[in-house]
């Protein structure tokens, strides 16, 4: 790690496993040193996406957690990414170089739930609770989705206490993730999970598991026009059948054993790393 002076605010985190530019961004500049030397005060964002903000007309709320995607924190968050070909078109989308003052607020998050985690967890528990609060007395159910820009098996992560993960703490809460991993086991009833595709070579197998499993698959593809034609003409993709993925993202909702068919928004419009489709 680089050498701090003792009139300089300590860190709360180890940074040594950051690469050295985003190290000199977090120690050269007062204001990302003053974030990265306390605690996060929210966890979750709710209201900030285009597409979950479309399920409060039914009634629901999204909160989401958005983590540093890949190996952007030094950590691995998304196990198949290289496999997948979605590691180097994520970091770039999501900020390489010059990180933004959104993609250092997720890494802080990364950061704080390797190092902390039974606090991170119990952190994140209290905000669902009162989140779920909040929103049954402006009328709406709370879902969540966990795995915002990070492939986490939140089944396994256990939160410390009487309960193996956080889905079984809270049971009445629905939650949901997108998982480029095809042998998730031992789910929660209240956890769902769709199946993310890519069209990378080496990923075959893992996505010809999915569909043998009855998985509901999301696909993303290079614009609308091409979702249009296919609902139009009743096209199948992987021999499923296809179904519009973009009014909402309450995908606990739609059919197993389909496509979620998604289109491509800024630069990953231009990504030839096969996880587009067209």
């Amino acid at each position: 790690m680089l050498m701090q002076t003792k009139s300089e605010l300590a860190l709360a985190y180890d940074i040594s496993a950051l690469s050295l530019d985003i190290q000199l961004q977090i120690l050269g500049r007062e204001p990302n040193r003053s974030l990265f030397s306390r605690f996060p005060k929210k966890l979750l964002g709710i209201g900030t996406n285009t597409k979950t903000i479309k399920g409060e007309k039914y009634g629901i709320k999204t909160a989401i957690l958005y983590l540093m995607p890949a190996m952007g924190s030094g950590v691995q968050m998304c196990a198949m990414a290289k496999i997948a070909g979605c590691e180097g078109p994520c970091l770039f989308t999501s900020g390489r170089g010059a990180m933004s003052n959104v993609m250092l607020s997720r890494l802080r998050k990364t950061l704080y739930f390797n190092q902390y985690r039974e606090q991170f967890m119990l952190q994140l528990q209290n905000e669902l609770i009162r989140e779920r609060s909040k929103a049954k007395r402006r009328g709406y159910k709370l879902i969540v989705r966990l795995n915002g820009t990070s492939d986490i098996r939140w089944e396994n992560v256990n939160i410390g206490y009487a309960y193996a993960n956080i889905m079984q703490a809270l049971p009445d809460i629905q939650f949901y993730d997108y998982t480029k991993l095809a042998n998730r086991k031992h789910i929660p009833a209240n956890y769902d999970l769709t199946f993310s595709y890519s069209g990378v070579p080496a990923y075959a197998p893992f996505a010809a598991k999915a569909v043998a499993n009855g998985e509901r698959i999301a696909v993303v593809f290079r614009d609308r026009a091409i979702i249009n034609a296919m609902l139009a003409n009743g096209d199948t993709f992987l021999g499923l059948p296809v179904v519009d993925g973009e009014d909402t993202d309450i995908r606990h909702l739609d059919s197993r054993g389909a496509v979620v068919a998604l289109y491509a928004k800024g630069k990953a419009r231009r990504d030839q790393s096969g996880f587009v489709v067209g």
